[in-house]
Formats: C-alpha cells, sequence, structure tokens
C-alpha cells in the first residue's frame, strides 16, 4: 500500500470524560462521529489503538499518522488513551459524558477494560468492524475486552509486545513490583516538586532521560512532559500496581476462542515479556500467527519506531482488507 504525507494527515484532537474520568483521544481521518448510525457516510472499518502504560495518547500521534497513510487514508484510525493518564490543557472545554456512569475503580485495570468499551458503545457504531492494535498492557485489555463483550464485530487484533502473563516474574517486573507495590508513594512529592519547573526546562529534563535513542521521535518528548503531573503519574503507578498483581495466568481460553483473530508479536530483548514467553505460547498454538520481532524493536517502540511498526501491521493485515 502507498504512503500519503504524514504532514497533510487530518488529525482531530479531543479531550472528553469517559466514565467519569478525563480521556485524550486523537482520530485520523476526517471521521469526527462513527456513531451516527444512520449515516451513510460511515467507514466500514476503524483501526482503535489500546495503549501501554503509560497510556497517553500523544505517544501514538506518528503511529497513527503513519498508519493512516499506509492503508491510503481509507480507514479512520483512533487511539484512546488510559483513563486519567492525561492533563487536559488549561483552559479547554472539555465534553460532558452524561450517558455512562461513573465507574467504581475507574483508574485500575479492570476499570480501563471497561473504559474501553464504553467509550466504544457511546461513540462507535455496532455496525462497525474493528481492527484493535494493542500496545503492552493494552494486549490484556483487548483480550478482556473480547472475552467481556463478545458482540464487538472485531476483524482483528494485533497484540504488540504483549504484557498478558506473569508479568511480576518478569525480568522488568521483579525490579518494577516493590517499587510500584510498596514505595510508589514517595514518588508523588518529587514529581509535585518538579511539575512547578517551566517547559522548557520539563522538555530538557525529557531529553536527557532519552539520550541514549539515536533518534526518539518528538511528539514523545512533549507528551512524556505530563508525566510531571502528579495526577496523571499516580493514575499510571496505581494502575501499574495492578499489573503487577493482577497480570499473572495467560488467558488461554480466550484466545483459544479468537485464534484466528489474533496477531502476536514478541520482542527478542523485551524486559517484561522475556522470549521464553514466546517460545511457550507458540508450543501452545502452534497454529496461531505469532511472531518473533527480527528488528530488534524495543518494548516501548513509539519512542523511535513507530513508522517501521506501521508499515508491518499494513503489511500483515493486506488480505484482510482485500476481502472487506
Amino acid at each position: 500500500m502507498r504512503s500519503g504525507s504524514e504532514e497533510s494527515v487530518p488529525l482531530h484532537e479531543e479531550f472528553i470524560y469517559c466514565c467519569g474520568a478525563a480521556t485524550h483521544v486523537l482520530k485520523c481521518g476526517p471521521w469526527k462521529d462513527l456513531s451516527k448510525d444512520e449515516s451513510k457516510n460511515l467507514p466500514r472499518l476503524l483501526f482503535m489503538i489500546i495503549p501501554g502504560n503509560p497510556g497517553l495518547a500523544g505517544y501514538y500521534r506518528t503511529f497513527i499518522q503513519a498508519l493512516y497513510c499506509g492503508l491510503n487514508q481509507q480507514y479512520p484510525v483512533w487511539v484512546v488513551s488510559h483513563a486519567g493518564h492525561c492533563k487536559p490543557p488549561s483552559g479547554m472545554e472539555m465534553i460532558e459524558d452524561t450517558d455512562i456512569k461513573e465507574l467504581e475503580d475507574v483508574f485500575g485495570l479492570n476499570g480501563q477494560v471497561e473504559h474501553k468499551l464504553n467509550f466504544l458503545k457511546k461513540n462507535v457504531s455496532k455496525d462497525i468492524k474493528l481492527v484493535l492494535i494493542a500496545h503492552s498492557i493494552g494486549c490484556y485489555i483487548t483480550l478482556e475486552m473480547m472475552k467481556r463483550a463478545s458482540e464487538l464485530q472485531v476483524l482483528r487484533s494485533v497484540l504488540l509486545f504483549p504484557t498478558i502473563e506473569r508479568m511480576a516474574q518478569s525480568p522488568q517486573g521483579k525490579l518494577m513490583t516493590p517499587l510500584l507495590c510498596k514505595l510508589r508513594y514517595a514518588l508523588y512529592m518529587p514529581v509535585y516538586l518538579l511539575s512547578f519547573l517551566p517547559e522548557g526546562l520539563k522538555a530538557s529534563l525529557v531529553r536527557f532521560a532519552l539520550r541514549g535513542m539515536k533518534t526518539c521521535d518528538e511528539s514523545s518528548i512533549t507528551t512524556s512532559i505530563n508525566l510531571f503531573s502528579v495526577d496523571c503519574i499516580a493514575n499510571i503507578l496505581y494502575m501499574a500496581s495492578q499489573e503487577m498483581m493482577k497480570v499473572v495466568e495467560r488467558d488461554s481460553t480466550t484466545i483459544k476462542q479468537n485464534l484466528k483473530k489474533l496477531i502476536f508479536y514478541y520482542g527478542t530483548g523485551d524486559s517484561w515479556c522475556p522470549q521464553h514467553y514466546y517460545d511457550e505460547i507458540k508450543m501452545d498454538f502452534p497454529d496461531g500467527d505469532i511472531r518473533l520481532c527480527e528488528k530488534g524493536l524495543r518494548h516501548a517502540f513509539v519512542l523511535d519506531a513507530s513508522k517501521e511498526m506501521a508499515a508491518m501491521i499494513t503489511d500483515w493485515l493486506q488480505d484482510d482488507l482485500t476481502q472487506l
């Protein structure tokens, strides 16, 4: 598929309340409203990105623009932040969510699953097919969505660097679990103090933290400034602590039931889902589309390899799209 000019991609940005939580939505394409069933101009398919953690939509800006262009600008590509993983610009009017009741624990892992399902229910016509592209813990959320809402018309789910099992036992999990589950509150005061820094100095700190990368997506730098918000970081760390405790056993039943719809993509040096997790799921599901990265992409691919990942996904889905 040919690639259009990403500079000319129509990109719409919204800050809304979904389930009572601040939510950032980025929409690629001219379609801003997909909820009207009677419209004849609705696309047949929506590509929806379910982010990792931190679940800030801005990290996926370059990715969705590249994906939209790779799809010949034929289908909308949206990314929805996790609940509470955003800091709405001061003075920006928030769109109230009046139809859906607030969830008891919307910032927790279960709440994030319901948050995405409620977003789809309110904002996307049930007649539109879905391609769910999930990253990291977004893969766990996506499998839960497919389990809880079998009525969703999911054409395909692409699970990138999937943290869907034994997170606390992974190399990175062993390091982070004590911090996230016992010491995370100690991080709030430093973040609070750093939040008073000028925006330019915050950006410089982010660049310093990412200095080891040869190339870094500029949108990742601007998005990371949100991490200096105490509310934002508290929700991110709280969700992460639940991941360590709740993401234990792989949901092989849901995987088996949806195997033909799933594409898994594991990393070779991923400390969140090490290669032996790939070896084991490949052995358990020999007929599944389960791939191992041969390009050396990092778990946080959005920092420096968004365009490369978008090109690969476009290639993987060509057969599905030609059959629509």
